[in-house]
């Protein structure tokens, strides 16, 4: 944890309510979307989507549907960002669409499960894959896991500069890591298979690989978090989300289309690792190291992406007295929700060691999807509760687009609360658990003698 800088600037003088500035410029903005976007999913759900379902087509329609639906949302964000181009992103869309209480909610669930889970499950995935080049007790891999958040909270601590220039290296490189795959599979030979009668279509299955797509596309939303530290926003905002939801898609296609011309679907499925198969098979055993490194290098990118952008949403929570104050202070010298930053960190880091990241993370999925679904649907409610406020980018399709993201969105939280009844039911109560935190901040804010935040005037 970063000790020394605080040293130098007793807490008071942090006591403040500057705002962060602006550095991020347009490749900064779309490196932290890629960058959250691909972690460690399009090496190992390629199997689980074969599981579910066993034929090219099919296999290749839930990945296009997954992304285009991940586009849709994009570009509900896109003009939501550029409307209210505010640091905390999510929380100020869903605080001025459905009000305050609703805004906390994403909040309280994000960072008690969802956000700090994701953290701990991708830093944990981290040091399981640097087993393959240094052996690693249980013990020793909880240690790594939990040293790695510890160190990027440093690292983004120190300012938002610092933690983007992380971002652009380890986004590039894990990029070039993957594209050299799938090069290497198009370049082989492909398997020849007899074609087989196509399997009859199940909707239940059909979901259940949905699940597994949208883990892959999920991310997104983070450079929303953000929107108060981008450069001119009504412009880079919407241009970040297209070209990285759009270059994210394309990578996955072509890397499902290279898995397929080496593996049988059969082969597919009963692959754990998809991606170190297709390797070996098309660069001897220095292509499995090189997707191991590979994997390292994302889940690195990843963990930062999710460390820099994460306390944004808390921060922005805090200044509205709906959360610990002291996580929307911003640090004198290095311009960061600093406090904010430490504390996910820290929390991150315990989940870790404890081994209950691998209960909340199985709750993200549709914990994320509840929020997602009623974000877009802010862009209905919006466009009619502030007509007037200038829009400098327009999502395509409106109304249409946002009305089918909510419909599916809805199916697919039905789905998932019928198909993985237990861990939706907790993610739920989750989500519910937030309801009497938000009373009682309202309460502590009004006996501190502040207007609640419902008293407010909107920002929108």
């Amino acid at each position: 944890m970063p000790s020394c800088p605080t040293s130098r600037y007793n807490i008071s003088q942090m006591l403040n309510r500057a705002e962060l500035p602006r550095k991020l410029g347009l490749f900064d903005s779309t490196a932290i979307v890629v960058g959250t976007m691909v972690g460690s999913a399009i090496f190992l759900v390629p199997s689980s989507v074969a599981q579910s379902l066993p034929s090219v087509p099919m296999i290749m329609t839930v990945w296009i549907i997954a992304g285009l639906l991940s586009f849709i949302g994009a570009l509900a964000y896109a003009e939501l960002g550029a409307m209210m181009p505010a640091t905390g992103g999510q929380y100020v869309f869903l605080r001025e669409s459905f009000g305050p209480l609703f805004g906390f909610l994403c909040g309280w669930s994000f960072f008690l499960a969802a956000r700090s889970g994701g953290i701990a499950v991708v830093a944990v995935g981290f040091s399981i894959y640097l087993s393959y080049f240094i052996p690693m007790s249980p013990l020793a891999s909880k240690l790594t896991a939990a040293g790695l958040i510890l160190t990027l909270t440093a690292v983004n601590y120190r300012g938002i500069r610092v933690g983007a220039v992380v971002q652009n290296i380890f986004t590039s490189l894990k990029i070039l890591g993957i594209l050299i795959l799938i090069v290497s599979a198009f370049l082989s030979p492909a398997h020849q298979t007899p074609p087989a009668p196509a399997p009859a279509f199940s909707l239940s299955h059909f979901g259940v690989a949905m699940i597994a797509c949208l883990w892959a596309y999920n991310g997104w939303f983070a450079i929303s978090l953000v929107a108060g530290e981008v450069r001119n926003p009504q412009r880079n905002l919407p241009l970040a989300l297209i070209i990285g939801v759009i270059a994210v898609i394309g990578i996955y296609l072509l890397a499902n289309v290279g898995y397929l011309r080496l593996l049988p679907v059969p082969v597919l499925a009963s692959t754990e690792r998809v991606a170190s198969t297709v390797a070996e098979r098309t660069m001897g055993p220095a292509g499995a190291a090189l997707v191991a490194l590979t994997i390292l290098i994302s889940m690195f990118g990843t963990t930062n992406g999710n460390i820099m952008t994460a306390p944004r949403l808390y921060f922005a929570q805090a200044r509205d007295g709906l959360f610990f104050e002291k996580f929307g202070f911003v640090h004198p010298r290095f311009e960061t929700p600093a406090l904010a930053i430490v504390g996910q960190g820290i929390w991150s880091a315990l989940l870790a060691l404890s081994g209950s990241y691998e209960v909340l993370f199985s709750y993200s999925t549709f914990t994320f999807w509840v929020f997602y679904g009623m974000t877009v649907a802010g862009v209905l409610i919006l466009r009619r509760k502030y007509p007037d406020t200038p829009r400098p980018y327009r999502m395509w399709g409106y109304p249409v687009t946002p009305i089918v993201f909510v419909a599916v969105t809805v199916w697919f939280v039905a789905n998932t609360l019928i198909s993985r009844p237990g861990p939706s039911m907790v993610g739920s109560l989750i989500i519910l658990s937030g309801i009497p935190a938000y009373f009682a901040w309202r309460w502590r804010e009004r006996k501190k003698g502040r207007p609640v935040l419902a008293d407010r005037p909107s920002s929108a």
